[in-house]
């Protein structure tokens, strides 16, 4: 799991053999500091695109195999060209950070997925080519997880998502459960609150789980990491059931105990 501020990034972890770390920091400088153009500061929605765009020009001089600007990008292009990453991930993340700024709810669950297929699931395409384990069926286990972490946050993240004036349940959703905007507002967890966030949980368990059998694919170093990944979401969905859905008082996060727990969860073949 991600440590800080992307949190879906595995950050360079004890698990990950030392020739990957470089490649790994420079993709996570690159998300972050995208990530801060989008939400950080009290910049104007069009300077935040306008800055969104200067980076999709930087990714231009790498693919013309021109030099970059800056340094940040000057080091990501040493590490494309080295690892032979593939350039659409980096734009498909753009495009998540530019839809952040323009768009602030979403109508139903195609609309999110389709959201979070460009802004998580290509961290874990990016990771599979750098471990060179970039297959079809791989990359779609992965894309069930990377979804799963960006939906795990999202229910983790409900009010502060709001008061950045965003809301990710899709709303046919809330419709559906009699929740509104005013559940989010005044933190009320009734009982149509928690039966909302449970059909959100069961369901990105269940696509969690949808993805797990990566964990048993990948060998090594990255197998134990990816299954420590899906351990690590798992808990989160076990402690937002645990605190009955109230996410807005009792915000779930993985303490030291859970990292034992979830190493001793680890093992292939596990799920």
């Amino acid at each position: 799991m991600s440590v800080d501020h992307y949190e879906n990034f595995p950050v360079a972890s004890i698990l990950m053999p030392r020739r990957l770390r470089k490649p790994v920091a420079a993709i996570y400088h690159f998300a972050r500091e995208a990530d801060d153009i989008a939400d950080e500061g009290d910049a104007s929605d069009a300077q935040r695109l306008q800055g969104l765009d200067d980076f999709r020009a930087e990714l231009a001089r790498i693919a013309a195999h021109e030099t970059p600007i800056t340094p940040l990008f000057q080091h990501l292009a040493v590490e494309i060209a080295q690892q032979q990453l593939p350039m659409q991930p980096f734009h498909d993340l753009l495009d998540a950070f530019s839809q952040d700024v323009v768009q602030k709810r979403y109508a139903n669950y195609a609309e999110l997925l389709d959201y979070c297929s460009r802004s998580a699931n290509p961290v874990g395409t990016l990771m599979l080519h750098l471990y060179q384990e970039a297959t079809p069926v791989n990359i779609a286990y992965s894309d069930a997880i990377c979804t799963a972490l960006q939906l795990i946050n999202f229910w983790q993240d409900v009010a502060k998502d709001h008061a950045i004036a965003r809301i990710y349940l899709p709303l046919d959703e809330m419709d559906n459960f009699a929740v509104t905007e005013q559940h989010i507002v005044n933190k009320t967890c009734d009982d149509a609150w928690r039966a909302l966030m449970k059909f959100q949980v069961d369901r990105t368990r269940t696509l969690m789980l949808q993805g797990a059998p990566l964990g048993s694919i990948l060998t090594g170093r990255i197998g134990l990491e990816m299954r420590m990944i899906i351990q690590g979401g798992l808990r989160i969905l076990a402690k937002i059931e645990a605190v009955d859905y109230d996410v807005f008082n009792k915000r779930p996060v993985l303490l030291p105990f859970d990292w034992i727990i979830m190493l001793a969860k680890s093992a292939p073949h596990s799920y």
